[in-house]
C-alpha cells in the first residue's frame, strides 16, 4: 500500500565540533520519505524554492519517491542551521528561514487523497490538519510533532489529535504536553486527546509504545559513532510507517515490528551528515541490523 508523507523539504546547514556542512538535503518529509521508501511506495507532499538543487530531486527519484505532490514556488527553500555540542545530544538552532513553506497550504489532487497510510511528518499542526481533511478514507494516520508547536500552536495540535490514530513525540515533549515527569504516565495519559497509539521517542535509549494492549519497550540500535543525528526521529517514523504499509494484518502486532524497523532505519541516518548515509543504505543492510538487534535483546 502506498503512503502520503507531508512535512518540510528543507536545506540544512549542520555544524559539529569536527565538521561543517552547508545546505544539505533535509526536512522532516525528506528524511521520512527516504526511510519509508525502503519498505513501500511513497508520495511526497512538500514545497521547495528556486534555490533547491536538482541533485536533490534526483536523490528523491533514486529512491522511487513519487514527486507529484512536490511543488516549486518562487522564493527560498526552508532553511535551518544548527550546531551540535561534543556529546551530539545537545544542539543550538543558529538560524531558521521558513521561506516558501511559511504560507503554503496545498490543494491535493485526487491521485493523492486516496492513500491508505498518511504520515503527517513534523510541521505546523495547521498544515497537517489541512492535508488530513482532504484525505478520503485513510487506513492509518500518524502525526509527528515537536515542542515548538506545543508552545505556539497547542490548540491547533489538540484539534488535530482527535483525528489521528498514532501520535509520535519525544520524551521531553511528552512530559511538557502532560506536565508529567514520568514519561510512561505521560504516554498513557496522551490517549485522552484522541490517538489510539502513542509512541514516545527516547533517542539512543529507544522508544515506548502505549496502546490498547499496554506498553511495548523498544531499544535503539547501538552505534559506535554518531556523525549527525539530524533527521533521525523523522527517519524513525518514516521507516515505521513504511513497514506498516507493507504488511497486512493486525495493526498493533505489526506496529511493534514497525517500531523496530524504524529504529534500525534511523540508525543509518546518524552515521552520516544529512541523508548521506541513509541514501547509501540498502534493505539488505537494514534486515541484517534487525537480526543483530534480535540477538542483542533475546533472553
Amino acid at each position: 500500500m502506498s503512503i502520503l508523507i507531508v512535512g518540510t523539504t528543507a536545506l540544512d546547514s549542520i555544524k559539529t565540533p569536527h565538521s561543517e556542512n552547508p545546505r544539505l538535503l533535509g526536512g522532516s518529509a525528506s528524511h521520512a520519505a527516504v526511510a519509508a521508501s525502503f519498505f513501500a511506495p511513497v508520495n511526497l507532499l512538500g514545497v521547495v524554492g528556486d534555490d533547491f538543487p536538482d541533485e536533490y530531486i534526483d536523490l528523491y527519484k533514486k529512491h522511487g519517491i513519487d514527486l507529484t505532490g512536490l511543488e516549486k514556488a518562487s522564493g527560498n527553500t526552508f532553511h535551518w542551521e544548527g550546531e551540535y555540542e561534543v556529546n551530539m545530544n545537545n544542539r543550538q538552532t543558529l538560524e531558521t528561514d521558513l521561506g516558501v513553506i511559511e504560507e503554503w497550504m496545498p490543494t491535493l489532487g485526487d491521485d493523492l487523497t486516496d492513500k491508505d497510510y498518511v504520515l503527517l511528518a513534523n510541521c505546523a499542526p495547521q498544515l497537517q490538519h489541512h492535508v488530513l481533511k482532504q484525505m478520503k478514507q485513510p487506513k492509518f494516520v500518524v502525526a509527528d510533532t515537536m515542542d515548538l508547536w506545543l508552545n505556539i500552536a497547542r490548540h491547533e495540535l489538540e484539534a488535530l489529535l482527535k483525528e489521528v490514530d498514532c501520535l509520535v513525540l519525544n520524551d521531553s515533549e511528552a512530559r511538557q504536553f502532560m506536565e508529567e515527569d514520568n514519561v510512561v504516565v505521560a504516554a498513557q495519559r496522551l490517549h485522552k486527546f484522541g490517538p489510539k497509539y502513542v509512541i514516545v521517542k527516547k533517542g539512543e535509549h529507544g522508544s515506548i509504545l502505549s496502546g490498547p494492549s499496554g506498553l511495548f519497550i523498544a531499544p535503539a540500535f547501538p552505534l559506535n559513532k554518531v556523525i549527525d543525528p539530524t533527521g533521525a526521529g523523522d527517519s524513525f517514523v518514516g521507516g515505521l510507517v513504511g513497514y506498516l504499509a507493507s504488511h497486512e494484518g493486525d495493526i498493533e502486532k505489526n506496529l511493534r515490528q514497525a517500531i523496530i524497523h524504524g529504529s534500525v532505519t534511523a540508525s543509518f541516518c546518524c552515521e552520516g551528515f544529512g541523508l548521506a548515509a541513509t541514501t547509501e543504505a540498502t534493505r539488505k543492510q537494514i534486515d541484517q541490523r534487525i537480526e543483530q538487534l534480535k540477538e542483542m535483546i533475546a533472553f
